[in-house]
């Protein structure tokens, strides 16, 4: 098994390490620290930089990539495939399904929970020659949900426990608890009116 753990990293109790995982890679040479809490689970080829903090409980699935200068809550789970770039700050308990992408200054608040293939993006015009010096990141509110394959455009806000269809493009700022769908997303209903939700409210 190879594995590489620079020496810049520290992992709590009861880690599980699968196997070609590389854990504190410097990120353009800095030597930063990576800090994981108690029994996390990374598997195999998942790469993470040096340069974040994550809490306990923390799960990957394999041929994860986490890049560098994140907040990274307690019992976060990344799945298969999926990419963090840097400087995002996740909460506690979010669920990120396999293969999405969460780009630069991205906000998850705690129990966000993103389904598989969903985009999230930063850059208003890509590849503009100012296109890094005016990044917005999406800011998603505590509890709400991402349907699969749904893109998310720059700078939008989702509220608490919203839930967004799958396959929808959302284009503007979803309100709390509100229901949207379709290209471009608009507001179908609320969540407390489905049943399946209801018994958990």
């Amino acid at each position: 098994m190879d594995v590489k753990i620079y020496d810049n990293v520290s992992l709590g109790e009861n880690p599980s390490i699968g196997e070609w995982v590389i854990l504190g890679y410097p990120p353009r040479g800095k030597a930063l620290p990576l800090s994981i809490g108690d029994n996390c689970v990374i598997r195999s080829h998942t790469v993470i930089y040096a340069g974040n903090t994550i809490g306990d409980g923390f799960q990957t699935g394999h041929h994860v990539m986490i890049r560098e200068n994140n907040t990274i809550g307690d019992f976060v789970s990344v799945g298969t495939g999926s990419v963090i770039e840097h400087h995002v700050k996740i909460g506690d308990k979010v669920r990120i399904h396999s293969q999405a992408f969460v780009p630069e200054f991205s906000v998850l608040e705690k129990g966000v929970w993103i389904g598989p293939n969903v985009v999230v993006t930063n850059a208003k015009y890509p590849n503009a020659p100012d296109t890094k010096n005016n990044l917005e990141g999406v800011y998603l509110e505590e509890g709400c949900k991402i349907g699969a394959n749904a893109t998310l455009l720059p700078g939008i806000r989702v509220g608490r426990f919203a839930l967004i269809g799958a396959g929808s493009v959302v284009t503007k700022d979803v309100p709390d608890w509100a229901v949207v769908r379709g290209v471009p997303a608009k507001v179908v209903g609320r969540v407390d009116e489905i049943e399946s939700y209801k018994k958990a409210l």
